[in-house]
């Protein structure tokens, strides 16, 4: 083997290792930094210990205004938190960009009158139209700093570490009670979701509805 034909080969060697290194840092790492979260994820509520608030993250509802069995299953354990101690209060989080469709509003009416929890322990964020912006708008209009996240398992690695980026320690209590419907595709969303929330938290921090600051819930 001639002398140039050995440096060509170690230049694509080397080209080649760059380009798998820098595959893994642009689309490996962020699924395996916000994947570590899943280490804070408590299947079983009586194992979380007690904060003053549960966040309960939006995840659709019907076209009858009652949650999606996702959802339902995370007001459940919402209000089993609530129902042993576990919170004091419970702040619901969802979209409401249409007239026709509020997911915090539905949160609302299940808590209180499906679940039996009090009306004025249950806050509502009506501009959580992602987890980015339940997370920070937590931190930054309703003052909190530590919660425990109510979500499903394929979720709970992202809403975690993400609040947590943006000032809220957070741990998670599980609300995968049954298989759903669509588990595989939400479980395959949530690699390119676990990508955008590194961008957002590392390279670009998104717009989101800001707002006065609502009360201190911590």
């Amino acid at each position: 083997m001639s002398g140039k034909s050995a440096i060509g080969i170690a230049a694509s060697v080397i080209l080649a290792s760059v380009g798998l290194t820098a595959t893994f840092f642009c689309l490996g790492l962020p699924v395996i930094l916000v994947g570590q979260a899943g280490r804070w994820i408590h299947a079983d509520i009586r194992s979380v210990s007690p904060e003053n608030v549960a966040i309960v993250f939006g995840a659709g509802i019907t076209p009858d205004n009652r949650p999606s069995d996702v959802l339902n299953d995370r007001l459940k354990v919402a209000a089993e938190l609530y129902r042993t101690g576990k919170v004091s209060r419970i702040l619901v989080s969802g979209d409401n960009r249409r007239e026709d469709y509020s997911e915090p509003d539905v949160m609302f009416r299940a808590l209180i009158s499906g679940y039996g929890v009090p009306a004025e322990d249950v806050h509502v964020d009506y501009a959580g139209r992602r987890t980015y912006d339940t997370c920070i708008r937590a931190h930054d209009l309703w003052g909190i700093d530590r919660a425990i996240l109510v979500s499903q398992d394929f979720h709970l690695p992202r809403a975690i570490w993400t609040c947590r980026k943006l000032g809220v320690e957070s741990v998670g209590a599980s609300a995968s009670l049954r298989t759903y419907e669509r588990g595989d595709r939400f479980r395959y969303r949530e690699i390119f979701a676990d990508y955008k929330a590194f961008v957002d938290i590392y390279v670009w921090r998104p717009d989101y509805v800001s707002g006065d600051y609502v009360m201190d819930l911590d």
